[in-house]
C-alpha cells in the first residue's frame, strides 16, 4: 500500500547468500518487518518494488540468493522495520553480506528557490547481515578494503598498497579478539550461548541518487 505524503523514498539493495536448508516460508517470516511495513499480506504480495523497471525482493532457489532491489515509501520508523529483519535474517544467512538503504527526502527539491543553506535530509546506510560476527566483519572488511585500494590507486600502484591491506586486517583481528574476549567475559560458568551479529552500519552523509546502481 503506497504511503502518500510519506516524506522518503527508500530504496534497499543487495544480495545475501542463504543456507541450503532455508525454506521460503522462513525467508517470508525473516522478511515481514518490510512487507507488512509495505501494507501486504504475504511476502509475494509485498516484494514488488515502487519501480516497475525493478525486479523488488526475489529469492533465487538455485543460487540460494535472496536478491533486493526494492524502493518503498516511508518515514524514519523504516529503520525499526530493517532492525527486527535483519536480526532474523542472520540465522537464515550462508555467509556475510551487506544491503545498501538510500533514504530519498521527497520533500527537497535542488530546483526550488530557497533557503541556499537548507539541506536535504537524504540518508544512507550500510547494513550487515551474517551467520556470526567474524562473517560480518569479513564482509565489512572486504568492502573497507576495496574502497582504500580504488582511492589510493589514483596516486599508488596497486603492489604498493600490501602494508595498507594488512593494517586493515589488523584492526580487524583486533577488534575480533576484542569481541571474543567480552564474550568469554560474560559467558556462564556453564554451557554457552550463540552470538547473533550487527545489524547496521554506520551513515553517509550527502545528496545520493535516488537509486544505488
Amino acid at each position: 500500500m503506497p504511503r502518500y505524503n510519506a516524506p522518503f523514498e527508500i530504496h534497499v539493495h543487495g544480495d545475501v547468500p542463504l543456507r541450503a536448508d532455508v525454506t521460503y516460508a522462513q525467508i517470508q517470516e525473516a522478511l515481514k518487518p518490510l512487507w507488512t511495513y509495505a501494507g501486504a499480506k504475504s511476502l509475494a504480495d509485498g516484494a514488488t518494488s515502487a519501480y516497475e523497471e525493478e525486479p523488488g525482493i526475489r529469492f533465487d532457489a538455485k543460487d540460494r540468493m535472496l536478491q533486493v532491489c526494492w524502493t518503498i515509501t516511508g518515514d524514519e520508523d523504516f529503520r525499526q522495520a530493517l532492525d527486527e529483519m535483519c536480526m532474523a535474517l542472520n540465522e537464515l544467512t550462508e555467509q556475510g553480506a551487506a544491503l545498501e538503504v538510500s533514504f530519498y527526502d521527497t520533500e527537497f527539491d535542488e530546483e526550488e528557490d530557497g533557503d541556499p543553506e537548507a539541506d536535504s535530509r537524504d540518508d544512507f546506510v550500510m547494513l550487515f547481515v551474517g551467520p556470526n560476527p567474524a562473517a560480518i566483519m569479513q564482509v565489512q572488511r572486504d568492502l573497507l578494503v576495496e574502497d582504500v585500494v580504488h582511492l589510493m590507486e589514483r596516486h599508488f600502484d596497486g603492489a604498493e598498497l600490501g602494508g595498507v591491506v594488512a593494517e586493515i586486517d589488523k584492526l580487524f583481528s583486533d577488534r575480533f579478539d576484542a569481541l571474543v574476549n567480552s564474550l568469554e567475559i560474560g559467558r556462564p560458568p556453564r554451557g554457552g550461548g550463540s552470538s547473533g551479529g550487527p545489524g547496521a552500519g554506520g551513515h553517509g552523509g550527502g545528496r545520493r541518487p535516488r537509486h544505488l546502481h
